[in-house]
């Protein structure tokens, strides 16, 4: 949500944020409402003054004995006025609440321009894509010819874009989210929490899913969603709290399941598992100091990046530009791990700083020692990582000619000492 009073001291810097992300200046329309609502606000606090006066010249003609009639019926009308301008002030602050609701973070100033992928900026490439002997398959065609991954039998039961693992696969995707997890909890510093996976209006609200984006999300008849995303509920953890400023920054991870209608992705990624609608991961989210946030995220992206350094998955990281980055974000990594299969790099994280944007609409906010007032809070949130795509990376990236599939060094403890993933 965006600071109504920061648009009316500069609604040029909004419209250009906005235009930054491809959209049409709102600050006039956004101002007319919050005018016509001041007025009606101002209209209603005249009116309550004037039957205050008016109370008071009753209360004298009636201790001199006269008849109070006359101003007694203008009383009664001043009541009726302000009765419409209260209504008609909350009638035009929920229009303005609507509208405010669904504009996007405003880039930060150094988020580089541009209209989509095409225009994101790589910043930096670790590890060496492996040179194989042999042409390297597609995830797919590696965990089919292995009878370990199913995806017909998952179309039987739920549809398209499900899959069922079997055997080795299935055990180096527990133990895929089993060393996440412990790498982040015990070196980097985050607070394991199991969330719920089925959460209110109110918490997707929060983190910006709605009401925008109601369609790329899976609503049951209890009115509860099912989780897009760990994001929701860690950072809703602390919605409508005021935290002391010195338990900042707070860190959690958990891993969860994510359910994702995909609505948008007709075409895109029909084989394998690189877009499903339900797949685990670990998410990382931070709340922290305003003053800290730029910091923050930088250590939250590098405690992503470690993962994939630990299994070694050569990667790259690159900026999102103005016009690519997700509604809630003020700036983005993205995370792409190479796939030899498709010879190409593949998002696999993105690990974003969203200002105190998630923060105004959750309630979310801090007070410093010695300080009269609050603040908002400045929230952060990546994934660390998407455990499906990292499997669907080892399998790529470790597949030998036999179609066997090597168990990285980091991984083997939690695979029983299991080195290779081959047919039984």
């Amino acid at each position: 949500m965006h600071d109504l009073k920061s648009i009316r001291d500069n609604p040029e810097a909004f419209d250009r944020g906005l235009a930054r992300r491809g959209l049409e200046p709102l600050s006039p329309k956004i101002l007319a409402i919050d005018t016509r609502r001041r007025a009606e606000m101002t209209r209603a606090q005249e009116l309550q003054a004037e039957r205050n006066r008016l109370s008071k010249e009753i209360g004298a003609i009636k201790a001199r004995g006269g008849d109070a009639a006359e101003i007694m019926a203008k009383v009664a009308a001043s009541k009726d006025g302000q009765a419409l301008a209260e209504a008609g002030a909350a009638e035009l602050e929920r229009e303005l609440n609507v509208m405010l609701a669904t504009v996007p973070n405003l880039p930060a100033d150094d988020v580089p321009e541009g209209q989509d992928e095409t225009q994101n900026v790589e910043i930096r490439t670790w590890g060496t894509p492996r040179e194989f002997a042999f042409k390297p398959k597609e995830h797919f065609e590696i965990g089919e010819a292995l009878g370990q991954m199913d995806f017909d039998r998952a179309a039987k039961i739920s549809g398209a874009r499900f899959v069922v693992l079997f055997d080795g696969i299935a055990r180096l995707e527990r133990a895929l989210a089993a060393f996440m997890l412990d790498l982040h909890t015990r070196e980097h510093g985050y607070r394991e929490v199991l969330p719920p996976y089925l959460v209110r209006d109110n918490a997707l609200y929060g983190t910006g899913q709605l009401p925008k984006f109601a369609d790329d999300l899976f609503r049951t008849t209890s009115d509860h969603w099912l989780i897009p995303t760990a994001e929701v509920p860690l950072t809703n953890l602390v919605a409508e709290e005021i935290l002391d400023d010195d338990t900042l920054p707070r860190r959690f991870s958990a891993l969860t399941p994510c359910f994702r209608a995909e609505a948008g992705a007709a075409g895109k990624d029909t084989r394998g598992m690189i877009r499903q609608h339900q797949f685990e991961k670990v998410e990382l989210v931070s709340i922290a100091h305003p003053d800290t946030s730029v910091e923050e995220h930088e250590r939250m992206t590098a405690c992503a990046e470690e993962v994939l350094k630990r299994l070694g998955l050569p990667y790259r990281v690159v900026t999102l530009c103005s016009g690519d980055m997700g509604f809630s974000a003020r700036k983005t990594y993205d995370i792409e791990v190479w796939l030899p299969g498709q010879g190409r790099y593949r998002e696999i994280s993105s690990c974003s700083n969203c200002g105190d944007f998630q923060a105004r609409r959750m309630n979310a906010r801090f007070k410093a020692k010695g300080e009269k007032g609050t603040r908002f809070v400045h929230t952060l949130n990546g994934s660390a990582l998407a455990v499906g795509r990292t499997l669907i990376a080892i399998l790529e990236n470790y597949q030998e000619s036999d179609g066997s599939v090597r168990v990285p060094n980091a991984l083997r403890s939690y695979m029983g000492g299991v080195e290779t993933i081959a047919r039984a």
